[in-house]
């Protein structure tokens, strides 16, 4: 495995967070992160990981504990579900049903990459993610370490690490600094390459509607469907 290169309570964690912070740039501690985090998350725990946008705060999705867990981590309530990251694009049919065919080549160009697909729920998932209305947000990043954890541990409810309302973490000091001992593993991959989000594209429908506007532009994403609406204005 290539190591990433790059130039900190609640009662029921430990309150040492030295040890659970890895650099992802150290081969071994990077190996040991993995493994660590893996477990941590098999436990109902939280991970905060690197991805290709800002760092996320992570729990297995199929784990209705440990997703309440994160929204608490965060300060938000159910009706904010988190968004779930996949390792391959094959696995959103495993998650969504009913894929439209525009929303089919967006994901065989875009991904892995800064753009979240709020797709129908397949019925037969029983897993609890909060008030999702039957539909289930999936991306499939692209960073090294994310998608070797992800490979791992399978899908995980991922949100941006930082408590809701504040700016989301583009360090793992950042991150720490906003959920310190709430999060049970931090994997350091460095600065972010940037501070936006990923778009998020609600295509439960046949026409595409941008719910939130970010790294990937409305421009690009007419590239395949000139029908997708723009993100409404606050």
């Amino acid at each position: 495995m290539v190591a990433v290169s790059h130039p900190a309570p609640s009662a029921d964690e430990p309150e040492d967070g030295t040890d659970r912070i890895f650099d992802c740039a150290d081969e071994a501690r990077l190996e040991a992160g993995l493994e660590s985090a893996a477990t941590a998350l098999g436990d109902a725990r939280l991970v905060v990981l690197p991805t290709d946008t800002v760092y996320g705060v992570a729990a297995d999705a199929f784990d209705a504990a440990a997703v309440r867990r994160l929204l608490r981590a965060k300060g938000r309530g159910r009706n904010m579900p988190p968004p779930v990251l996949v390792a391959a694009a094959s696995t959103l049919d495993a998650l969504a049903a009913g894929v439209p065919t525009y929303a089919r080549d967006l994901v065989a160009e875009l991904w892995p990459g800064p753009l979240t697909l709020v797709c129908t729920q397949q019925p037969s998932l029983t897993w609890d993610l909060g008030d999702t209305r039957s539909t289930v947000a999936v991306r499939m990043p692209d960073h090294p370490v994310a998608t070797e954890l992800l490979t791992r541990t399978g899908p995980l409810a991922v949100s941006s690490a930082n408590r809701s309302g504040s700016a989301a973490a583009t360090t793992i000091a950042e991150a720490r600094s906003m959920l310190g001992d709430r999060v049970q593993i931090y994997l350091d991959g460095g600065p972010s390459a940037g501070d936006v989000a990923s778009t998020i594209l609600d295509v439960t429908g046949q026409r595409g509607r941008v719910l939130r506007q970010g790294a990937v532009s409305l421009e690009r994403l007419r590239e395949f469907d000139p029908r997708i609406s723009a993100a409404e204005s606050s």
